[in-house]
């Protein structure tokens, strides 16, 4: 690939393995920086050691130890996640292609993000948290060559992300007080604290590392 084609944003394959481009260096022998999706880890390269991968409806890849499939036909929700694949901000807007950004809320159709962008709807997918049976895995550009050490790596970001989901408390949990045998319900997290439904509030790591306070029931997301 020739370097004037490399851009800030672009999805790439290096060494068999998905990244994203996040400075380009015109003048420096390894000219291209990259940091590998799945878990963040930077590299620089030359142009002409990577390969162009355009995101695309159903496309599923590892972010961060979690799995996300791209949809575009899919609406956002708010705490979930959007690509940015065709870019157009506004005179206060900061975001460039293939930004990854967290939903705040949702005001007429547009979707306004925890980095105070307001991004369209046409400018964006959904980064749903799932493995649609019809997606198609970009994690690696040759699956026949992955190496076993590989394999293990994805399995333990994966499990590290699952073990940091379980423990984090979501709206819905219910905790027990054996101090008083109160129950209560999260209703809302904020930042760092976490509100009981009797009207409590409380840091998370507080909540998490509390020997008066115990979970009793793990909140399914489908269920709200």
């Amino acid at each position: 690939m020739n370097l004037l084609q490399v851009r800030k944003g672009q999805f790439v394959y290096y060494k068999n393995e998905l990244h994203k481009v996040y400075s380009v260096r015109p003048l420096s022998r390894l000219s291209i920086l990259l940091y590998r999706i799945k878990d963040m880890e930077q590299v620089a390269c030359k142009a002409e050691e990577i390969k162009l991968h355009k995101p695309k409806d159903l496309d599923s890849f590892m972010l961060m130890g979690t799995r996300y499939t791209l949809r575009k036909d899919e609406p956002a929700v708010e705490d979930g996640y959007i690509l940015i694949t065709h870019p157009d901000p506004g005179h206060l807007d900061h975001y460039t292609l293939n930004e990854f950004e967290k939903v705040a809320e949702l005001i007429d159709g547009k979707v306004y993000t925890t980095l105070l962008n307001t991004v369209k709807p046409k400018e964006f997918m959904t980064m749903v948290p799932e493995v649609h049976p019809d997606s198609q895995s970009i994690d690696y550009l040759d699956e026949s060559l992955i190496t076993d050490e590989q394999r293990a790596e994805d399995q333990r970001l994966e499990k590290e992300a699952a073990d940091e989901a379980a423990v984090n408390p979501s709206v819905g949990d219910i905790y027990i007080n054996f101090d008083n045998g109160i129950k209560a319900m999260i209703v809302a997290v904020i930042d760092d604290e976490v509100v009981l439904g009797h009207g409590e509030r409380m840091k998370v790591e507080e909540l998490i590392e509390s020997d008066s306070w115990q979970l009793i029931y793990i909140t399914n997301e489908e269920d709200f």
